[in-house]
């Protein structure tokens, strides 16, 4: 029988801050909230943003942290302000043009009309004739709307950086804050399992791209810069995994990402999922992070038509001054995606370990579909393959929890804000309700609030569905003001207002976390809510087994409460262990049934059965 992947901790930070203690979530639904169940997200943002020092919360900050958090105006650069060269053909009325280099960054050929008079450190070059240059000047970008995290807050000073590139700072926090949320401590965790039952599935879609990284590589000969020794290293997509691994848990475990654009999140948490029920891993932890605000991926994407520019937003609205807040219209009348930054990790665990350990039970994973396009004109364009994801999950909805049962789901949709995908993937989805005898769906679209986070985009789907079985709400689509005419509805309930899903969410049973990345990647994760996985394992290991995990999982639940308390008061662990504990081939032994790492209380077993016996 198959293992149940357990979600026992979560962390990252998006456009709506962090995700442990949910306080991301808790911000998209912010004013259905009471003001005490909200205070310690305004306490946790405004120290985050620098705000408030000594954590009193006034409607002033309030209304900042409102106005520095989600989809908004862009912070990492100044879209008014945009720097860009422009070819020129310079020359001069006595057609000669006089100008001065350091003697260092003469060109290693001189060409034929200079004259070159050396100065010293100097060098004055006269030149006879035209001059081919690049001129700078400042433009306005297309698109001032995205999905940066919190203003103010940057987590590559929380920690030694040292010219990381953006997203794998935003890799070290989520990854701690994703520890911090367990209530027990890595080492503990080590104690229980050998080291090679470990594995980590993180990556990026978009790879690293700023000017610590491959931005920076590419552009250095060409702009006077130096490429550094990192930035090939740190550029790589699966380097979130390598800096879990090497810096933040000391893992010999299994590593790699799966790359599936807009799908990756959940093409890695298939792979996580699959370890556990396959009893290879007891821990993985499975996350993606992305920073693509940055206007040269974005302008990849505008050219694309993928984008809503600010021109566009205008029209919709009939305004002359853009809705950056609102930028993000999923299943309404709407221009594009809004492009965002995020980093989520999620810590899997094997379902045994989970109780033994009291660890707390978020949810668990079913399993996770992938499936492509087959055939198609375009590349980018949506096919056929998310009709076979969404209705495998469906299906497999059904058979968990039976005929009524898969009426009490939700669907957190991929829902970009394009016209494209407001018309396919509502199809999809009314298509499988209406197969499935569900008559009014409620579907979610969070990127409304936090973005596209590319890669990572998943991850926001699932934090945030995690949320509705701790609060009791679905978030509503709070940038709409109608569904468009061409969305396919009949059998759908697209959610325009928070809607209350019972005390901690117990009217739904699972969630269905939809994605279509570009290229034909396609996947549909099924997760089942908190209540779901506890009446499972009570059927499995029965009422006494449970009581007891009851018992031990209180401890652990006062530490995660805690340590979300310090974190809200700025005073959080990140974990980041440069150089510490290394090893070399000093550290290893290895005998025919096992190998010893010297910084691990446990050996990694080497099989010695034959597992192709049948064939012999």
């Amino acid at each position: 029988m198959a293992k149940l992947p357990l979600i026992v901790g979560l962390g990252g930070i998006n456009a709506a801050g962090r995700s442990s203690g949910f306080h991301s979530y808790k911000l998209m639904i912010a004013d259905v909230l009471s003001e005490d169940v909200m205070q310690s997200t305004w306490q946790d943002l405004a120290r985050r943003m620098g705000l408030s020092d000594n954590g009193a919360i006034t409607k002033d900050i309030i209304t900042a942290i409102k106005a520095g958090t989600c989809v908004r105006r862009i912070d990492s650069f100044d879209p008014d302000n945009l720097l860009y060269q422009y070819k020129a053909n310079l020359n001069s009325a006595d057609d000669q043009i006089t100008f001065t280099l350091r003697k260092s960054k003469l060109p290693n050929h001189i060409p034929s009309n200079w004259q070159v008079d050396i100065q010293g450190a100097k060098a004055v070059i006269t030149v006879t004739g035209n001059l081919d240059a690049l001129v700078e000047g400042r433009v306005a970008f297309p698109v001032s709307s995205g999905g940066n995290i919190p203003t103010g807050f940057d987590p590559s000073k929380l920690y030694n950086s040292r010219f990381h590139p953006r997203g794998l700072s935003l890799t070290i926090y989520g990854a701690s804050d994703a520890l911090n949320s367990l209530g027990f401590e890595w080492d503990e965790v080590l104690r229980h399992i050998k080291p090679d039952q470990v594995s980590v599935y993180a990556g990026s879609g978009l790879a690293q791209i700023d000017d610590n990284s491959l931005g920076g590589m590419i552009a250095a000969h060409l702009t006077g810069g130096r490429v550094s020794s990192k930035m090939m290293a740190l550029s790589l997509a699966e380097m979130p995994a390598d800096f879990i691994n090497g810096y933040v848990i000391d893992s010999v475990g299994t590593t790699g990402t799966n790359m599936g654009a807009c799908a990756t999140f959940l093409y890695n948490l298939r792979q996580g999922m699959s370890d556990i029920q396959q009893g290879k891993s007891k821990v993985v932890i499975v996350g993606n992070a992305e920073a693509p605000v940055v206007p040269e991926i974005m302008e990849g994407f505008r050219v694309m038509g993928a984008l809503a520019e600010d021109e566009q937003l205008k029209a919709l609205d009939g305004s002359d001054s853009v809705d950056n807040r609102r930028a993000c219209r999923p299943f309404s009348s709407n221009a594009g995606f809004t492009m965002a930054e995020s980093a989520q990790f999620v810590v899997l665990m094997d379902d045994e370990l989970a109780l033994e350990l009291g660890a707390n039970i978020y949810g668990s994973v079913a399993d996770v579909f992938v499936n492509a396009d087959a055939n198609k004109k375009s590349i980018s364009a949506p096919g056929v393959g998310n009709y076979v994801t969404v209705a495998k999950a469906a299906a497999l909805a059904k058979a968990i929890l039976g005929e009524e049962g898969v009426k009490q789901t939700f669907v957190q949709a991929h829902g970009t804000g394009t016209p494209q995908n407001r018309v396919t993937e509502s199809h999809i989805l009314n298509e499988v309700a209406k197969t499935f005898g569900i008559e009014s769906w409620p579907v979610a679209a969070i990127k409304s609030y936090v973005g596209h986070s590319m890669s990572a985009a998943a991850g926001d789907q699932l934090v945030a569905s995690l949320g509705v079985w701790q609060y009791g709400w679905l978030p509503g689509i709070n940038t709409i003001d109608h569904i468009a005419d061409d969305v396919h509805s009949s059998n759908l309930n697209i959610l325009t207002e928070h809607t209350f899903a019972g005390e901690y969410g117990q009217d739904y049973k699972a969630v269905i976390l939809n994605a279509k990345g570009f290229g034909g990647n396609n996947a549909s994760g099924l997760v089942l809510s908190p209540q779901q996985t506890v009446a499972m394992l009570t059927a499995k290991y029965g009422c006494d087994a449970m009581a007891a995990y009851q018992v031990r999982n209180q401890a652990i639940k006062a530490v995660t409460a805690d340590n979300d308390t310090n974190a809200c008061q700025g005073q959080e662990t990140i974990r980041y262990q440069f150089g510490e504990a290394v090893m070399d081939e000093h550290s290893v032994t290895i005998t025919p049934d096992a190998i010893k790492l010297s910084e691990f209380e446990h050996a990694i077993v080497l099989d010695s059965v034959n597992p192709y016996a049948d064939y012999n």
